[in-house]
């Protein structure tokens, strides 16, 4: 057979909507060696991280592990873990996430009951509230930070909610943890997912997941252990069986819960890089990141703007690390992204369903939060911009992002 050339990837600066530039010592972390999933060294390195990542969710919860697989595995052992066959689940949809919500819900065999806002705006409490009492659901799933939007959606008040009608609190935070402000006990949530290549600055591959003990009773109450590994003190539990074996939060907990009752053969390279994500976010300091990303992120759009671009959405509930760029008329919106990856080595991303052709989405995320990556986007979008026949004052954008950048120091 043929062989094919020694990796050699392009050195992109990826300033899309995610997956980011990696930090670098994220990546040196993973070039670690293997060690064996239950040497004592590699169960300590486990302890460590479900510790470090308490303090990213902000959250008091024991439940909180690492599922093996992209941000949507996370979401999926969630969901399937939760949710019984016949369970009505509400999902509010403000862009293409919360779609993928629904669809992952209905596929776990829920009663899924869906509500949509316009792409570019977020659901109110009021609109919450009245969907919450009128079909009674079991499990809120709600987005926090859809990059298709580009939107935050607020949860403080959603919380509360949950715990007035007895419901459980689910977000996906994949797009907005560490770039945003995010409470998981302070804002009563149930259960939270996220992935590493966002914000935290990480490789895709491993999903961070915390429980509250509500949500860690209802799994309880659909316990199953392997055959061949059960014992006579393993007890079974009295609801239905989670339906997936690897994304069975149960399980999963077990493994790394005290007993570390065997269930699958752990990422380790991408726990390496999960624990070093989280210790480079702390080591910084939370609210510095989130200070990080929101100058990086207001520097790039006073860019944009001076640009003469308009931004896209309500810009009051924006993300602090991705922003919507209206693609100008004058321009081909595709042919404008591969010029910037093909003579710049800059991604940035398109978007999907009604915005599909119509926006930009340009994120400033994890190792990329930096003046001199908005910069070199700013500059390379204005020559092919110029080069398109835009009536654009030069300079500007790069004057524009510097200011703003200044008046966050």
């Amino acid at each position: 057979m043929d062989l094919f050339e020694r990796l050699s990837p392009p050195p992109r600066i990826l300033m899309g909507p995610g997956p980011i530039t990696v930090y670098p010592r994220v990546l040196q972390a993973m070039g670690n060696q293997l060690i064996g999933q239950y040497d004592p060294v590699m169960t300590g390195y486990m302890n460590q991280t479900m510790a470090l990542y308490r303090e990213i969710f902000k959250t008091n919860n024991d439940a909180t592990v690492l599922v093996d697989g992209t941000a949507r595995a996370g979401i999926e052992a969630v969901l399937v873990s939760l949710i019984e066959p016949g369970d009505k689940v509400l999902v509010p949809v403000f862009g293409r996430f919360g779609h993928l919500l629904a669809e992952i819900s209905e596929r776990a065999g829920a009663d899924v009951v869906t509500f949509e806002v316009e792409w570019g705006t977020v659901v109110t409490d009021a609109m919450l509230e009245k969907q919450i009492i009128r079909h009674k659901p079991k499990l809120l799933a709600l987005v926090q930070g859809d990059t298709s939007t580009t939107m935050l959606q607020p949860l403080e008040g959603a919380g509360e909610l949950c715990k007035k009608h007895g419901v459980l609190f689910y977000s996906d935070a994949t797009a907005s943890i560490v770039g945003n402000s995010f409470e998981t006990d302070k804002w009563q949530l149930d259960a939270v997912s996220v992935g590493l290549q966002k914000c935290l600055g990480g490789p895709s591959g491993s999903a961070p997941v915390t429980l509250s003990e509500q949500a860690v009773e209802r799994i309880r109450q659909r316990k199953h252990v392997e055959a061949g590994i059960r014992t006579d003190s393993h007890q079974a539990g009295q609801r239905s069986r989670i339906r997936s074996n690897y994304f069975d939060l149960g399980m999963i907990l077990d493994y790394w819960g005290e007993e570390r009752l065997n269930h699958h053969t752990e990422a380790t390279s991408m726990l390496f890089a999960a624990r070093e994500c989280a210790q480079l976010n702390l080591q910084e300091g939370l609210d510095n990141v989130i200070d990080r990303h929101k100058r990086a992120g207001d520097a790039l759009a006073a860019g944009l703007r001076a640009l003469g671009l308009s931004l896209f959405g309500d810009l009051s509930h924006k993300m602090n690390n991705v922003v919507g760029v209206v693609i100008p008329s004058y321009v081909d919106g595709e042919a404008v992204r591969q010029a910037m990856l093909t003579q710049f080595n800059i991604e940035i991303g398109t978007s999907f369903g009604p915005l599909h052709g119509k926006i930009w989405r340009i994120g400033t995320m994890g190792y990329n939060a930096r003046l001199d990556t908005v910069l070199l986007t700013l500059v390379a979008l204005e020559a092919l911009l110029v080069q398109s026949g835009g009536s654009i004052k030069q300079g500007a954008a790069y004057q524009a992002a510097v200011e703003r950048y200044d008046v966050g120091e």
